[in-house]
């Protein structure tokens, strides 16, 4: 009995795990399908808690193993603390902190992977079926963990510049073939004790951190993407092993999310995966690269710019990572229901990659009540600049820079960019004119058309906002 209603439990569990997946894709229907994830995660988790017979051997016979009643204070102690330290973090991370939380989150999954290979590789010594398992979760969580914390630390500036030794990639090369021959060492020798499986812990670690390291702060979107879907991966090793099918489900779901949105990503950086993980965009070195700029930028008045938007016929926003760090989301807001209000059509332009994370723009936007529908992505909105009268770009840089479309000696040549150099006029607001994320100077801001509107982003825009209120 109780065994059919574990599996009913875990087939909830999967389900909901899908159709909230499924749901988490429209900007309307993402929360709730987050908490249908959620509520799928906590039936299964009680129904393993509750409904899984456990047995220990005594002489050889085995027997049915109660679980003492300080050992479920010390699960549900556990879960409750960990659900309230989740919870308040969640609570109070600011927008541009999440893809530092996100990060972190992830490197907790693979930690928790990892650990599971600790815990029962003594339990199964000798057996290469469970081995298998228990070892690629072991490797693969533990690269996840030291890679999430490296790009953590990336990400929140502590490690602002990638660390490059000399063949780095030879190095990372041989340091991974000898943790894989490792792994593969462990599940068919067998040595009993935990000495070698330390080891081998410790050796996937030094990967992950080696692995990451070198990788500049642009790429850190598809880096965070990737390691994701290698927890993914863990997790599903782990279902493998307790032949637990909402693990499996779950650590399959998120490891080809993880995988899809990755090749996505690159596809958007025109660049491949191979790319990204050995050649460092971003490091910092790209900022001599590329052709010399030449020319001269102008500045616009706010007051200049507000009598240029309110006559407009369309603008287009174009978001980037100043936006959140300014938490400009809600005057920006503001500004569009403004000027749509005098008969500007107002639209948001996405670039795949804008931000620090996957959908960052898309979640930052969505928290001010912007309307998932004026939220257009790359390839829809591009055709459209031609017609555009004014785009505002916000706190973006490298996905407006036409470098990537004219110079070969680039360093972000070939990547596909929101052409906003089509419009009638472009107005930057940026706080400086220092470099983008990829360290390169942007040849927009030279153009005849384009104007630099400077400030921070949420004190610029309210002057903006107050003075087309006067209009």
């Amino acid at each position: 009995m109780k065994h059919n209603l574990l599996e009913i439990c875990y087939l909830i569990g999967s389900v909901t795990f899908i159709i909230g997946m499924k749901m988490m894709g429209n900007a309307k229907t993402a929360r709730r399908g987050n908490l249908i994830g959620a509520v799928g995660m906590t039936i299964a988790i009680l129904g393993t808690i509750f409904l899984v017979e456990r047995h220990e051997s005594v002489d050889g016979v085995e027997q049915h193993m109660t679980i003492p009643g300080f050992i479920y204070g010390l699960i549900f102690g556990a879960i409750a603390l960990g659900t309230a330290i989740g919870w308040m973090t969640a609570k109070k991370v600011q927008m541009t902190k999440m893809p530092e939380l996100v990060s972190m989150f992830n490197g907790m999954g693979g930690a928790c992977a990892a650990l599971i290979g600790l815990m029962e590789y003594e339990h199964n010594v000798g057996q290469t079926g469970p081995l298998i398992p228990i070892i690629a979760g072991l490797v693969i969580g533990s690269i996840s963990f030291s890679g999430s914390i490296i790009a953590y630390l990336k990400l929140n500036g502590t490690m602002n510049k990638p660390i490059r030794l000399p063949a780095y990639n030879i190095i990372n090369t041989i340091v991974m073939i000898a943790v894989v021959a490792f792994g593969a060492w462990m599940v068919y020798a067998s040595p009993s004790g935990y000495i070698m499986l330390y080891l081998l812990f410790a050796a996937a670690l030094v990967y992950g951190i080696l692995f990451t390291v070198p990788i500049g702060g642009a790429d850190m979107p598809v880096v965070i993407s990737l390691l994701n879907s290698f927890t993914g991966l863990a997790a599903a090793f782990g279902g493998f092993l307790y032949d637990n099918y909402v693990m499996l489900t779950g650590g399959i779901l998120v490891g080809s999310a993880g995988t899809l949105l990755t090749l996505e990503m690159c596809k958007a950086m025109n660049r491949p995966l191979s790319n990204v993980i050995f050649g460092a965009f971003g490091g910092g070195s790209g900022a001599a690269a590329g052709a010399e700029v030449n020319g001269s930028i102008k500045d616009v008045t706010v007051s200049d710019l507000a009598v240029m938007m309110n006559y407009s016929k369309k603008v287009v926003i174009v978001p980037g990572y100043g936006l959140a760090v300014a938490q400009a989301q809600h005057i920006i807001h503001e500004l569009e229901m403004i000027l749509e209000e005098r008969g500007v059509e107002v639209k948001y332009a996405i670039h795949p990659v804008a931000g620090r994370m996957p959908g960052h723009m898309n979640v930052l936007l969505a928290e001010s009540n912007v309307a998932y529908e004026k939220l257009v992505e790359m390839d829809e909105i591009n055709p459209e600049f031609d017609q555009t009268d004014v785009v505002l770009v916000v706190g973006a840089n490298d996905v407006v820079n036409p470098a990537a479309k004219s110079d070969p000696a680039s360093p972000i040549y070939g990547m596909p960019i929101l052409e906003v150099d089509r419009a009638k006029h472009v107005i930057v607001n940026k706080r400086s004119m220092n470099a983008g994320y990829a360290g390169i100077d942007n040849i927009l801001f030279y153009d005849p058309k384009c104007s630099m509107f400077f400030g921070d982003a949420k004190k610029a825009l309210t002057e903006l906002v107050a003075e087309i209120k006067t209009l």
